[in-house]
């Protein structure tokens, strides 16, 4: 029981030093991370933080890693309560949303904050960061694709994708507090639009 005690607290400290690095990193990008920050800021010792990670691109990776997990929690598995189809899209273009405006991350959405730190820097980080958002990319373009009426997933997952990105960039950068509600705007339009022409083209 000792030992599964020790292991336990090794796991919460894990869990929370990957938190606040995440946290940071929304902010300040993943080159602000250092273990001896985190480990003044968490009250730790920097050789319990170095045994956890050993080298600030292992620290970066697993803050990359945790991070995802975090989106996938508060973003893709809400939606799973709907069937495939326009209800679950809707919900999982809301919920990217909340994740956003509701500062899940303080930056705004972790992984447009580190993409412009490492979309021109080959490597590991780079590899692991463009991964998480192909997958992302995808999943958005799967649940397109299960609505019948669309005609064409690729560019409708790419249009809306975009609404998202630009409110996240609008409300971080520009203080704009009308961002969110014009990207949800522009989300119903635009699927009541790709609605409208497949109708259309069936007539």
């Amino acid at each position: 029981m000792k030992v599964d005690g020790r292991v336990e607290r090794g796991e919460q400290t894990r869990r929370q030093i990957l938190r606040r690095a995440a946290e940071i990193a929304s902010v300040e990008g993943l080159e602000g991370l250092s273990i001896g920050r985190l480990a003044t800021e968490l009250e730790v010792s920097k050789s319990g933080v170095f045994a956890h990670f050993g080298s600030k691109e292992e620290l970066q990776l697993s803050t990359v890693r945790a991070a995802a997990a975090i989106f996938v929690r508060q973003v893709v598995e809400p939606a799973l309560v709907e069937p495939p189809g326009r209800a679950r899209l809707e919900l999982l273009l809301d919920g990217w949303l909340a994740y956003s405006e509701n500062r899940t991350f303080p930056g705004g959405c972790f992984f447009y904050a580190v993409q412009a730190e490492f979309d021109a820097r080959p490597g590991r980080v780079r590899d692991s960061i463009a991964g998480f958002g192909r997958e992302w990319n995808s999943y958005v373009r799967e649940t397109v694709a299960a609505i019948p009426e669309v005609a064409d997933p690729d560019q409708l997952a790419f249009e809306l994708v975009a609404f998202l990105e630009m409110a996240n960039a609008q409300s971080v950068l520009h203080d704009d507090p009308h961002a969110y509600e014009r990207a949800r705007v522009a989300v119903r339009n635009r699927l009541a639009q790709a609605g409208t022409a497949a109708s259309t083209a069936l007539r």
